[in-house]
């Protein structure tokens, strides 16, 4: 064939923009969300991504913090709903659905468990599973035009992500809690600060300062110091729950999403 008048090969796809932006400074990794589009949800594939950055965090212990936050337009706006409706319709049986729940319960779990001080830096909006994320980070930050809901009771869903319900309870106070997931009302970062779900409320072009005024003095910090201080806090924070039904989290979403309708 005449390579003059062949057609012309179709363009590569581009690559997937990878699902975290990873950067360490010192003793800090910062890790960034990275959506696609305007997709700033969280999917299996930045569950993995999570995971295997908290794994490697066991070979690394001198990082001492780690800074979780979004190039997204908002930090998080929930778990990827249109993932779970796929996974539902390639296995009815709910167990591809299980999976990804579980994923969400190992990022949880290693984000309590894992050496590093974690600091959830929040802008936009903060939703769902973007709430559970951040809640599970020791100090969590937040610029003064956040806003944050939990809207599964709205939808139709029993909140079930990662665990979350007791750590938000521990951490905010159940009767708040109740009210939230309960009327699904949205609330501003003053709010969150009251209730304690923020420790710090910045306007968003001092944020980065707000979290550096943190990083500085933990980065100077006994790492067995704040290892044993984590652990002994994890502790005392699992022994005030009466019940924790995480681990039946994913068993729960995917019967309710598989369940006749």
């Amino acid at each position: 064939m005449n390579p003059l008048t062949s057609p012309a090969a179709a363009p590569a796809p581009a690559p997937a923009p990878a699902p975290l932006d990873l950067t360490r400074i010192g003793p800090v990794l910062h890790v960034r969300l990275n959506p696609s589009g305007q997709d700033d949800v969280l999917g299996a594939a930045v569950l993995d991504a999570l995971i295997a950055v908290l794994d490697d965090l066991h070979d690394q212990p001198d990082i001492r913090v780690l800074v979780l936050s979004s190039l997204g337009d908002d930090f998080c706006l929930g778990a990827d709903r249109r993932e779970y409706q796929d996974a539902v319709a390639d296995d009815p049986t709910g167990a591809a659905l299980r999976r990804i729940a579980d994923k969400a319960h190992r990022v949880c779990q290693a984000l309590e468990n894992t050496h590093a001080v974690t600091i959830a830096r929040l802008h936009g909006k903060v939703i769902g599973a973007g709430l559970a994320l951040a809640a599970y980070c020791d100090l969590r930050a937040g610029a003064d035009t956040c806003r944050f809901r939990m809207p599964e009771v709205g939808i139709g869903l029993a909140p079930a992500w990662g665990g979350a319900m007791g750590r938000l309870v521990t951490e905010v106070g159940a009767a708040r809690i109740r009210e939230l997931m309960l009327t699904c009302d949205e609330f501003d970062a003053h709010t969150a600060h009251r209730y304690g779900l923020l420790h710090k409320v910045a306007p968003l072009d001092g944020l980065d300062d707000t979290v550096t005024a943190w990083t500085r003095p933990l980065a100077r910090r006994s790492p067995q110091a704040l290892l044993l201080t984590k652990r002994m806090l994890t502790g005392f924070s699992k022994a005030a729950r009466t019940t924790d039904s995480a681990l039946l989290d994913s068993h729960l979403l995917a019967a309710q999403l598989t369940r006749p309708r």
